[in-house]
């Protein structure tokens, strides 16, 4: 009996070496993981991105409503077309370029939030907000000729903000890094695509246009312009705008710049703001036919 004392102290300490052993492994794997962890982040956080940020030059300057608040921009038979919002004050509207003056103007329901805007063969199609569906109005005459419902063209899309389209495809955007592409005939989402720029996903995606083989969009709140390539997601430039911000609307959380309008006939880009009392006409290194 006493001789089997010291084989037991020893039997017991030696696993209490193993346990020690083990518990230093797992402390070291614990703080192994953690830091792959956090090097993860650090990697999607800050990768750079090789999307290059350039400015523009404005090549000429029209007067714009300080009072319309600008949601889409779209050229059409040489006409500029405007979307506006806010709700009892939202409207689409025909828009003069040389002097600013409303030619035509068709106000929304007072509960309706006007968005994005693009033209389709002989429709113009106006988004809105969170009112659930688009409108549809004949572009000759801006009469209203119906609606479609978001829940038909994605039951996740619940908010309108862009929209453009490439020729084949509407192209429309929610505020986040989503682009969705749209089949015109069934009103049915055919793609997704995240935007991003290096690791990092592009959100608050706004106001869209199709330029050059190129979706431009604002980034709201941003005085930045981002060219996306249609295919991959990625950004591949960056228009910086913001010395054309108005010095009247640079205090205003609101005045942000939202509206491009592409006039592929003339191979002019126009942007504008909300409220801002300017439209300008401008082009940039990359442009196909600038000067």
């Amino acid at each position: 009996m006493n001789s089997a004392g010291p084989r037991m102290d020893a039997a017991g300490s030696a696993e209490r070496h193993r346990r020690a052993r083990w518990r230093r492994c797992g402390a070291f794997v614990i703080l192994l993981a953690a830091g792959c962890a956090v090097f993860v982040v650090f990697a999607v956080e800050s990768s750079p991105s090789s999307a290059a940020t350039i400015e523009v030059r404005s090549v000429a300057e029209y007067p714009h409503d300080p009072r319309a608040f600008c949601q889409g921009l779209v050229v059409h038979d040489a006409k500029l077309l405007e979307s506006t919002g806010q709700r009892s004050r939202s409207t689409l509207r025909e828009v003069d370029l040389e002097t600013g003056m409303v030619r035509r103007m068709r106000k929304l329901s007072r509960d309706v939030f006007g968005e994005g805007l693009t033209v389709w063969k002989d429709q113009v199609i106006q988004l809105t907000w969170k009112n659930g569906y688009l409108i549809i109005w004949d572009a000759a005459t801006l009469e209203r000729l119906g609606t479609v419902a978001y829940r038909r063209i994605d039951r996740s899309l619940k908010e309108g903000w862009g929209i453009t389209h490439n020729g084949r495809q509407f192209i429309i955007s929610d505020g986040s890094s989503v682009l969705r592409f749209v089949d015109p005939s069934t009103w049915r989402v055919v793609r997704r695509l995240r935007v991003h720029a290096g690791l990092r996903s592009v959100r608050r995606l706004n106001e869209l246009e199709y330029v050059d083989g190129e979706v431009l969009a604002n980034v709201w709140r941003s005085t930045r312009i981002a060219r996306i390539d249609p295919q991959t997601g990625a950004v591949r430039g960056w228009l910086e705008l913001k010395r054309l911000v108005p010095a009247s609307v640079r205090r205003s959380r609101d005045a942000v710049l939202n509206g491009i309008a592409w006039d592929a006939d003339s191979r002019r880009l126009f942007i504008t703001g909300k409220y801002w009392p300017t439209l300008y006409e401008i082009t940039y290194d990359g442009l196909s036919g600038a000067e």
